[in-house]
């Protein structure tokens, strides 16, 4: 589908590590849960390799490179998540300010991870209303990033060309897919991982068209690239 064009850009958030600080926690039961099964995954290597990929391909890629199955212990991780969701998570610092700020431009939310979980994190976050209904997951797609279904899918969803979509993500998985889909992308560094994965280093090493490391920054960082292409 190839919609008509915008008014202004529309905006395509990832959700982990942009909407909800949620990293740091799901690295840490997801290591904990591939060791169990017998996998010699660190947490940094998570960070290194594995961020922005939807977990059933990160056990795939575990299978294949350890010979390591750990489906049986989703249930499980999952379960254990979901309590320290309830407990510890919060949203990135600023972004309900951001999202205020941006009212007005088509926004959608573009994840790796599952419905049950977006739909878990954002209501705890008080996030889910400034998106719903355009609230999709990687499982809605036959690739998820960094091939770029998922941002095409979102953008047929919002009735918009992908030119003129401006995509907020912090993995490189995530930049990569963007700029497949032909759409520009912000890259955000502001979530509590960021040290950890070294977004700083390596997110502009891919060239998007815009870093930030505040969810303050990003009004201005959508209003410079709306000017750019007006």
């Amino acid at each position: 589908m190839t919609g008509p064009a915008a008014a202004g850009p529309a905006l395509i958030f990832d959700c982990d590590g942009v909407l909800i600080d949620s990293e740091p926690l799901s690295v840490s039961e997801l290591g904990r849960t591939l060791r169990a099964a017998g996998a010699p995954v660190s947490d940094a290597d998570i960070y290194d390799r594995m961020i922005g990929r939807s977990v059933a391909e990160i056990t795939a890629l575990v299978r294949d490179e350890h010979g390591v199955d750990a489906t049986a212990d989703l249930p499980a991780y999952r379960a254990r998540l979901a309590d320290r969701f309830a407990a510890e998570l919060r949203p990135i610092a600023g972004i309900a300010a951001a999202l205020a700020a941006l009212d007005g431009l088509p926004r959608a939310v573009a994840s790796s991870s599952t419905p049950a979980r977006l739909d878990l994190t954002l209501r705890l976050t008080g996030l889910w209303d400034a998106f719903a209904p355009h609230i999709h997951s990687a499982t809605e797609v036959a690739r998820g990033k960094p091939a770029p279904d998922l941002f095409l899918h979102v953008a047929a969803r919002l009735g918009v060309r992908p030119a003129d979509c401006i995509v907020i993500e912090d993995s490189i998985a995530g930049v990569r897919a963007a700029q497949a889909a032909g759409m520009r992308c912000i890259g955000f560094t502001g979530g509590s991982h960021a040290a950890a994965a070294r977004l700083a280093e390596r997110l502009p090493a891919l060239h998007p068209d815009a870093v930030i490391a505040r969810a303050a920054d990003l009004p201005d960082a959508v209003a410079r690239l709306a000017a750019a292409r007006a």
